[in-house]
């Protein structure tokens, strides 16, 4: 019965040790993926796939920046056959990148794409099938009729790609999943696997395997539990195609690098991926290198220290369910998670340094003001606040200073193990208690399991940090021990663009899959990559900025990329194409600037209507490109009003989220 389970649930190697799991190799152009082969980079020009030169020196810099797949948006069949023309100027200026044609609703333009570049792109929500967005009830014969369309249709494409020896990425987006999908199993992560392998098994029918699947969302987490399962369901009929990692419209800046590392990077923990493309709303040449950060980590994670092997996931890998814990003032529960902040290599503290984690201090009223992103706990070690805690804001000391100050008030000790189980004093009402995998003796566990005061901060200092720390979520659950649990991870003499990405994955991943009731991160000797010259690196660091304040927003951020504490307007931006009808990062900008205060509420802005509707399916809004200067605007999936004049729409986006009672006057 537990091998039964066990395979249900399984979808990587090792949930321990970390292993590359397994695909077929399928060679697109001179650059295979898959197999025994690196992690390849891609991405996506976004210039008029019409204006050869245009594309090409676009195409060029993306090269030099570390791109080894460069896919064009190919729309039409006019744009299908310049394809031919942008390969042979590349090929004039000395460049043989294999080209990736993009294709969503015209089967002619994949078809002759096929006989040109070296992979196509379909997606199976819109390739074929009308979406409608119509909720229609199919009988199995209607069912089975709708395939048969789809493989009339899909097959001439299937044998030319065979002939022609190109190779052809599936690729299911969750927001454009089809009528007939959707009506079957709705508009969840089954639903993105099964619209992926009803064309799979077309092509395996007709004896092509040249396949690259892609499970993308904006939501990480949506996106996590798709490719897990479209593992666990190929493996269960004997296939092992290759991966490409997305998040589909992660946006720009410090948003889509989060975004894009947490989805990525929480599925490269687990071995799983052979080709990734960060997409942000920037040009595509500053994709690459966080893509290529992202995936240089797991060379040589193979290496780390051993960690125990796991029986049986006391977890459902493919639905989310936040672990059970009880509360500790306001910690665990059914509380959001808890932000700590680290002050404890501060010498002297003012009450002008609590501004970087959100707390201001006003003197003639001799109140404190918080901000949507007010820290909820500091974190002192041996050093003592000179001045009352904000209410708001629970301190913390290490047991040795807790223990002698003469203020107690809204003040905590931090014990290390040893302390915890030799010291008698403690506090009635908190107490923390630091903990390493190699910590949890017996009597320890006992001790925690009947202490309702006790909340665990879990560290560690493994390569393979996040699976160290998952093994003992793991044991905790086993044992029924329910005490919150704050996540610390530690880094030093890191690049901040470095920071971003490994701290989004290593909070994320454990986060998505509903383990943690806290994050803190500490950080020594804080600097930039990207002030070097030459490079494609973005900061989003002002040189003014503290390391408390630069560490509180990030942390922040990462818990709003995994859902789990909005604090703050989100947008969705597509990483724009060829297919864009407006300046997407221009107009983004100009959006938020007006909205960003809006807490908690979801702006879709898209840059035409392949990317509308459906891809912006967990949006409350939406901005998308509907002619040369023509907006029209949504609320969620349905049409509010069409064609605004381009000049107009940003009004209109906000008097249309004034008449829902979700807009707020600064």
């Amino acid at each position: 019965m537990q091998e039964t389970i066990n395979q249900i649930k399984k979808y990587c190697n090792s949930l321990t040790q970390y292993s590359r799991y397994k695909t077929r190799e399928v060679k697109v152009g001179d650059i295979p993926l898959g197999g025994n082969n690196p992690i390849r980079i891609q991405s996506m020009t976004t210039t008029d796939t019409m204006n050869t030169i245009a594309t090409v020196e676009q195409t060029i810099r993306m090269v030099e920046a570390g791109c080894e797949y460069v896919r064009i948006t190919a729309p039409s069949i006019n744009e299908a056959k310049n394809l031919e023309a942008i390969k042979r100027e590349l090929k004039v200026r000395g460049y043989s990148v294999p080209l990736i044609a993009d294709i969503h609703f015209t089967p002619n333009a994949a078809e002759m794409a096929a006989r040109i570049v070296e992979k196509v792109r379909v997606n199976p929500g819109n390739y074929v099938d009308k979406k409608k967005f119509d909720l229609i009830e199919y009988s199995d014969a209607e069912y089975q009729e709708e395939l048969d369309r789809i493989r009339e249709r899909f097959t001439p494409l299937v044998k030319i790609c065979k002939e022609y020896g190109t190779a052809m990425r599936i690729g299911t987006n969750h927001g454009s999943l089809s009528d007939r999908i959707m009506s079957r199993y709705g508009d969840t992560p089954l639903g993105m696997v099964e619209s992926a392998l009803e064309f799979l098994r077309i092509c395996e029918d007709e004896n092509y395997h040249s396949i690259v699947l892609s499970m993308k969302a904006s939501n990480p987490q949506v996106m996590v539990q798709a490719y897990r399962l479209l593992i666990n369901k190929m493996e269960a009929e004997g296939m092992n195609y290759p991966l490409h990692l997305g998040v589909t419209e992660a946006g720009g800046g410090e948003d889509g690098r989060i975004k894009s590392a947490l989805g990525i990077g929480a599925l490269l923990e687990d071995g799983i991926g052979d080709t990734i493309r960060v997409s942000l709303t920037e040009d595509p040449e500053f994709e690459s290198p966080v893509a290529i950060a992202i995936a240089n980590r797991y060379k040589g994670r193979g290496k780390h220290k051993p960690i125990k092997e796991i029986g049986k996931s006391p977890i459902d890998p493919f639905v989310y369910n936040r672990r059970k814990s009880f509360e500790v003032l306001s910690i665990g529960g059914s509380n959001v998670p808890r932000v700590v902040a680290d002050y404890s290599d501060r010498a002297i503290i003012s009450q002008k340094d609590l501004i970087d984690i959100g707390y201001t201090y006003d003197e003639p009223s001799d109140k404190w003001n918080l901000s949507d992103i007010a820290a909820d706990l500091i974190y002192l070690g041996k050093n003592v606040l000179p001045f009352d805690c904000p209410n708001g804001l629970n301190a913390i000391y290490d047991f040795e200073t807790w223990k002698n100050l003469e203020n107690n008030y809204n003040s905590y000790p931090i014990f290390t193990a040893k302390q915890f189980v030799e010291e008698g004093k403690k506090s009635e009402q908190l107490n923390f208690v630091k903990l390493y995998i190699d910590d949890f003796s017996r009597e320890l566990i006992n001790k925690i399991k009947n202490d309702n005061s006790v909340v665990i901060v879990l560290e560690t200092e493994n390569l393979h940090g996040m699976a160290e720390q998952r093994r003992v979520f793991f044991d905790l659950i086993e044992n029924k021990i329910d005490n919150p649990i704050i996540l610390k991870r530690n880094y030093a003499n890191i690049a901040f663009e470095d920071l971003q990405l490994y701290s989004s994955t290593d909070f994320g991943t454990l986060l998505i899959d509903g383990f943690g009731d806290g994050v803190w991160l500490s950080v020594s000797d804080l600097k930039s990559e990207a002030e070097k010259s030459g490079t494609y690196v973005k900061s989003f660091i002002k040189k003014s900025e503290t390391k408390e304040k630069i560490v509180n927003r990030l942390l922040f951020n990462i818990l709003q990329a995994a859902r789990q504490r909005i604090s703050k307007t989100e947008y969705i931006a597509c990483p724009s194409c060829g297919r864009t009808l407006f300046d997407l990062q221009e107009t983004t900008e100009m959006i938020r600037k007006r909205t960003e205060h809006l807490k908690g509420v979801k702006i879709a802005i898209m840059g035409c209507i392949v990317n509308g509707p459906g891809e912006m399916a967990d949006a409350d809004y939406g901005y998308v490109g509907s002619g040369v200067d023509k907006i029209t605007l949504y609320r969620e999936k349905n049409i509010v009003r069409r064609n605004i004049p381009a000049k107009n729409a940003v009004d209109e986006l906000i008097e249309l989220i004034r008449e829902d009672g979700n807009w707020v006057d600064l």
